[in-house]
């Protein structure tokens, strides 16, 4: 028998801890249904804008998580089919993205390759606040709520019947990996073969060094820290290199660490996963003349730094930006989790926090202080 009340965290503005609230069990209408969450990530994005650095303003409280699998455990009539037309039932496995473009406005209709910069998204665990009925909408809670006639941009994914929901709940930070690897390609600058650095050790530096195995590099190497567990993770995710920014302190010798590692005249294409804004001269440098530099880390406001845009020139450089994903990305983060689910040791990413208010505490204080690579918070771990 259902409970009468769904536990959710909320939070009340940056620095706060969560505060774990109890609301009514929703009416489920034709177009909708409510997922029950077997894990939930906490991402880098998440302790951004913890530390207050997210740029716009924000609907405090609200429920933060979006890296989420979960089951559906209600739904209408109408709610059939997932955003690729596959049947959902109850006891589908789902997962739901965070940014969802709409669809209909000037980048949706005329870029849709550039739909991640959609005018209008819905946004799970970011811009819903808690106080818009019922109340479900970010991941640090047991239930999440969908309704495709009150939120028409929403996008639910099935996820294959056999996926640990814990492996499920990486497929979005996968995906953005994934997606700007694939903008480099499309611009000439990643192919088959590649040797490729990876600044960051953190869940998107981990996740970047198996989707750049998957999608052709040659060789992976990875600038980060710390050794424990982050920097051993990634040489078993494939990185035949790492480079602890704790031991080699000066930008100009890890610069020349990976030269003597690739080879004097530079890697093929860098990737900074860091978030920090001293990554990008630094990893510039790391290339060779006429390689590729791809930032997606910086994903919230961290500052800004002195810099020569000469060294791009002079360099002959690609530099791209890659923000999330589109709609037509998510697929292939799921596939490239369950066609290479034994390739990589996936679940050693995630430490596993139960849901009341200390264990969401600490999986974002743990998270913060870089002593776990995935915290992730499971409100139901029957389910995971």
């Amino acid at each position: 028998m259902r409970n009468s009340t769904i536990r959710v965290a909320t939070f009340a503005g940056p620095g706060a801890e969560p505060v774990i609230r109890s609301v009514p069990w929703p009416q489920v209408p034709a177009n909708a249904a409510l997922i029950q969450i077997g894990a939930c990530g906490v991402c880098g994005t998440d302790l951004h804008i913890l530390k207050g650095h997210w740029p716009k303003p924000l609907p405090w409280p609200f429920t933060l998580g979006h890296e989420l699998g979960g089951v559906i455990v209600e739904k209408g009539a109408r709610f059939t089919e997932d955003f690729m037309g596959k049947t959902l039932g109850v006891g589908s496995k789902v997962m739901i993205p965070p940014l969802m473009p709409c669809g209909q406005c000037y980048y949706c209709v005329h870029y849709p390759e550039h739909a991640n910069k959609c005018l209008t998204p819905v946004y799970y665990g970011r811009y819903l606040g808690f106080d818009k009925p019922p109340h479900l909408w970010g991941g640090f809670a047991e239930y999440v709520y969908v309704d495709l006639d009150m939120l028409p941009g929403t996008k639910v994914y099935k996820l294959p019947d056999d996926m640990p929901l814990r492996l499920g709940a990486l497929s979005e930070p996968l995906t953005s990996c994934i997606r700007a690897f694939n903008r480099a390609a499309r611009a000439g600058g990643f192919t088959w073969g590649d040797t490729v650095v990876i600044q960051g050790s953190g869940p998107i530096g981990i996740l970047a060094i198996a989707a750049a195995r998957e999608m052709g590099a040659a060789r992976v190497i990875c600038v980060g820290a710390p050794e424990q567990p982050r920097l051993e993770l990634a040489r078993k995710f494939g990185a035949e290199a790492t480079i602890n920014i704790e031991e080699v302190k000066e930008p100009d010798k890890r610069i020349a660490r990976v030269r003597d590692i690739v080879g004097g005249f530079g890697a093929d294409l860098v990737m900074d996963c860091s978030g920090h804004p001293s990554a990008g001269p630094e990893g510039i440098e790391m290339l060779r003349d006429g390689g590729t530099y791809v930032e997606m880390g910086q994903f919230t406001d961290a500052g800004s730094i002195n810099t020569s845009w000469h060294r791009i020139c002079a360099k002959d450089l690609n530099v791209l930006g890659s923000w999330a994903f589109t709609a037509n990305d998510l697929p292939l983060g799921v596939d490239m989790l369950h066609r290479a689910r034994k390739k990589y040791p996936w679940l050693d990413m995630q430490s596993l926090y139960p849901f009341d208010e200390d264990g969401v505490s600490r999986a974002v204080k743990d998270a913060m202080a870089m002593k776990t690579v995935k915290s992730t918070i499971v409100p139901w771990p029957e389910l995971v």
